[in-house]
């Protein structure tokens, strides 16, 4: 598996779930903030960003400004205490309980493997839902979805500006079974995150908090890939106390 780093969000409000720290929340007997960082066990340095009291050993710990300035802000915090050599990021939500290692190494794969069957798919379909797309990348996404609910083995299109032939993805990050794309559940490299950054900060007049991710990552090239392992997704994340209940019974 390549050498990587994980950022790991977990100040979000919870504003659904009355405010509580979701992330603090048990699945299984453990809290969602530590299961997502035990997926990432391998990664060098791991980075959380958002409160903790505890957190397990070699974990760096910081805050995004402000505090609940957002996950733009958040990821502009944890990229701050990357190595300057660091190549690739783990950018992941802290309310992901079912995310396993051979989920981040799937990502990881679509990301730095040699894959060029999935990729020129891939560019078939993302160049032609992307006429339909500014008018909404509607086919690519349907596709998949029913490639999922088929069984079959879905391409991974990639998807961005400036898509040139075999064009080397700046990310993969998973899309659930509806084509949405789980853009906190992925992988990246930190150069094009740094510099998307950059030109967000400057759009915004050097204000990060409340940026969206959809805007940080506008223009970036990125390999969608759908979920077809074995178990629940991975990409499923807590947002509210019957998203918690059904992870819990996943996890038993």
């Amino acid at each position: 598996m390549e050498t990587y780093a994980a950022v790991v969000l977990a100040g979000g409000s919870a504003r659904r779930m009355g405010g509580v720290d979701k992330p603090a929340l048990p699945v299984g007997g453990r809290s969602m903030r530590d299961r997502v960082l035990a997926a990432v066990s391998d990664a060098t340095p791991r980075v959380l960003v958002g409160p903790a009291e505890e957190v397990p050993e070699g974990v760096r710990v910081t805050r995004e400004d402000p505090p609940g300035g957002g996950p733009v802000a958040a990821t502009a915090a944890g990229l701050a205490l990357l190595d300057p050599d660091t190549a690739l990021v783990a950018l992941l939500a802290a309310d992901l309980p079912l995310l396993t290692r051979a989920a981040i190494g799937d990502l990881l794969t679509h990301l730095t493997g040699d894959n060029p069957d999935a990729a020129h798919a891939g560019q078939g379909a993302a160049h032609a839902g992307q006429g339909a797309a500014h008018a909404g990348q509607g086919a690519a996404h349907a596709g998949q979805g029913a490639a999922l609910a088929g069984g079959g083995s879905p391409s991974v299109p990639m998807v961005g500006t400036g898509l040139v032939g075999r064009e080397r993805p700046d990310g993969a990050c998973f899309v659930d079974g509806d084509g949405r794309r789980q853009s906190l559940c992925g992988v990246w490299r930190v150069a094009a995150l740094r510099a998307a950054l950059d030109r967000l900060t400057v759009e915004r007049g050097g204000r990060l908090s409340g940026a969206a991710v959809r805007a940080l990552l506008a223009g970036l090239v990125v390999r969608e890939v759908p979920w077809s392992g074995d178990g629940p997704p991975p990409w499923f994340d807590c947002d509210t106390d019957e998203d918690v209940r059904r992870a819990e019974e996943w996890a038993r």
